[in-house]
């Protein structure tokens, strides 16, 4: 889970030191930059009205990335998609050509994009924010056994949609 200092004393102080993971944070959840800076944005302008009390919180940074989940699962604006998901191989190192590492991140945000929301967000929480299942219950309000179950689906999915690529 990213890490995060408390007690910061001005909103302005908290977005300069904090939007970028934000910002990658929405881009993960929406996979569209301009949704994700619309997402992060909106989020903001929440967060700013009750910055006087989050701010004394242990935690501001999760209050915040929690506002960003829940606005992300509320959204009524969905973008049309024309992105199409790309088979990973899985041989592949990490050290190689970083191209290769752009494509390979391309890929695995096209095929999040083709997770219903829901189960998308389990993935992004448990895989990049490094949430346990009680946590993304909790800030999901389900039961740990839903977000299992979201999960298991999300990835059987992710699984059959990379091994129909191969095909």
């Amino acid at each position: 889970m990213p890490t995060e200092r408390s007690g910061v004393s001005t909103f302005d102080e908290y977005v300069a030191e904090r939007g970028v993971a934000l910002l990658r944070f929405a881009y993960l959840l929406t996979g569209d930059h301009q949704l994700a800076e619309d997402l992060v944005q909106e989020s903001l302008v929440r967060v700013h009205r009750r910055w006087s009390r989050i701010r004394r919180t242990d935690r501001p940074g999760a209050y915040v990335r929690q506002t960003i989940l829940r606005q992300y699962l509320s959204w009524r604006r969905r973008s049309s998609s024309s992105e199409i998901p790309v088979a990973v191989d899985a041989d592949r190192s990490g050290d190689g050509d970083p191209a290769d590492r752009v494509s390979e991140r391309a890929a695995l945000m096209a095929a999040l994009a083709t997770l219903p929301r829901q189960q998308r967000a389990v993935l992004v929480l448990r895989f990049y924010e490094d949430r346990d299942d009680g946590e993304i219950a909790a800030l999901l309000g389900c039961t740990a056994a839903t977000v299992r179950s979201h999960a298991s689906r999300g990835l059987a999915r992710l699984r059959a949609n990379a091994a129909a690529e191969i095909r």
